[in-house]
């Protein structure tokens, strides 16, 4: 499976066609899939009508989009015309079928990609570890024992596993980085407001993110752009136009401050997630560190606005029909909708205060470093791990690096590194200030051609 970008231009060259290259796709997740557990619908007719409108565009000799007859898929909890939105749940298989697709599939079938399918995921978005107490676990492809991490999980095996080269995630408290880092795969998680969320299924309204997965950066940087742009309807984006960071990401490193997170992204997680800090620190001329002041109670604050605003989303579904949630969601949110008001009320003012000490932080800085997720992926159906001497429960805990960057929608490049005889990555989040997904996508970039870091096929999948 050649790249999203790599797939375009051999389309528009003549090359190969669209529909061979979707044909070539369709197979591959006939093949694969039921190992990965990676999809839960293919639209393959769909898939080969726009393959043919592409290659009949290009016998007319009408210019093509930058990802022409590039395949993508989408999790979920993205509205896909003709499907019913699950949202990873069984609850939602009885809703009818989407009556229109998402605005971000349209963007990207505009700049001429081809949608696939829908990909599995944690139900509801509540989840860290992409098994799925309905429609089964994602695998990851480079040991099929291992999660893909959650909640995009079914995107993380889908884009590792070479079935598709883009899929698009949700990232709420790091649903996007946590299986980019597990995966080996480049993950974008945008400024909050950036990308519209217009008909895709919600968790948590004031920190929910959609973006892309790839391997690689140049397929993260195209995808980012054909989704930019004001949709009103979505009244939380931003007024911003649209900033391409494609022709930038070749700018490297000249004139960026960039420095490691410490204190709290210092402690708490086994050596290799530290160890790739320090790597990327070290190819980056990256020499200082810097603390994130009261990071340990961001992500406190950002766990109980969590809770609350999961809980009373689901409230009326958790009265009529309880017996249908996974056991581990449907627990945690029923504690959110017991925490009392004026714990919430508090979270938001710091949330407040917290954003004023990240404002402050990026007057001296251009880009921060910090790991993604405290380990390597967990063997499925793993329930607890050591950190720090500890044992603590998984689901919860493979965000604790991601979710204080979350409270405060920073733009971050989750990006995966790998060590020698190891089989499983593990990533670091780049981070910039808002609005920078530039930045982020730079930094990546730089770290990709030195071979610092990467997203290669998993073996078994070549």
């Amino acid at each position: 499976m050649t790249t999203a970008a790599g797939t375009a231009r051999a389309v528009a060259s003549g090359e190969i066609t669209a529909r061979e290259t979707t044909a070539a796709t369709l197979a591959r997740i006939e093949k694969h899939n039921p190992a990965l557990g990676a999809f839960t619908a293919v639209t393959a007719e769909r898939a080969l009508a726009k393959a043919a409108a592409i290659d009949a565009a290009r016998a007319r000799g009408e210019p093509l989009g930058a990802l022409a007859g590039a395949p993508f898929a989408v999790k979920n909890l993205f509205d896909v015309k003709g499907l019913a939105t699950l949202a990873g749940s069984k609850i939602n298989r009885a809703r009818p079928p989407a009556s229109a697709d998402s605005t971000l599939i349209e963007r990207l079938e505009a700049a001429g990609a081809i949608l696939v399918g829908a990909l599995n995921m944690g139900e509801y978005a509540y989840d860290f570890t992409g098994q799925n107490a309905h429609d089964g676990p994602s695998r990851n492809p480079h040991d099929l024992g291992h999660m893909t991490g959650g909640s995009s999980g079914g995107s993380g095996a889908a884009v590792a596993g070479g079935l598709v080269p883009i899929a698009l995630g949700s990232d709420t408290n790091g649903s996007i980085r946590v299986p980019a880092s597990l995966c080996g795969l480049f993950g974008l998680k945008p400024t909050y407001g950036r990308l519209s969320r217009a008909r895709s299924f919600p968790f948590v309204a004031s920190f929910d993110h959609l973006g892309p997965l790839a391997r690689s950066v140049e397929d993260l940087a195209l995808s980012y752009d054909a989704m930019q742009g004001r949709d009103v309807a979505d009244s939380a984006q931003a007024l911003r136009a649209i900033e391409p960071t494609h022709p930038s990401i070749e700018g490297g490193l000249k004139g960026l401050r960039i420095a490691k997170l410490g204190g709290y992204f210092a402690r708490g997680a086994e050596p290799c997630a530290f160890e790739a800090v320090a790597r990327v620190a070290s190819a980056l001329g990256a020499n200082t560190t810097i603390e994130l002041p009261e990071s340990d109670r961001a992500r406190a604050a950002a766990y109980l606005v969590t809770m609350a605003e999961g809980a009373s989303l689901h409230l009326e579904r958790l009265r009529a029909r309880m017996a249908d949630f996974d056991p581990d969601v449907r627990d945690r949110l029923i504690a959110g909708a017991m925490l009392p008001g004026a714990w919430i009320v508090k979270a938001q003012k710091f949330r407040g205060w917290f954003r004023e000490q990240v404002a402050e932080l990026f007057r001296h800085v251009d880009v921060l470093l910090a790991p993604a997720t405290p380990t390597r992926a967990p063997k499925l159906g793993q329930v607890t791990f050591t950190l720090d001497g500890e044992e603590m429960p998984v689901r919860p805990n493979m965000g604790i690096f991601t979710q204080p960057i979350s409270f405060v929608g920073l733009p971050v490049v989750a990006a995966p590194l790998w060590t020698h005889g190891e089989s499983l990555p593990i990533g670091v989040q780049i981070i910039a200030p808002p609005w920078r997904e530039d930045l982020c996508l730079r930094v990546a970039r730089a770290l990709e051609r030195e071979g610092v870091a990467a997203a290669p096929l998993a073996a078994g999948f070549a």
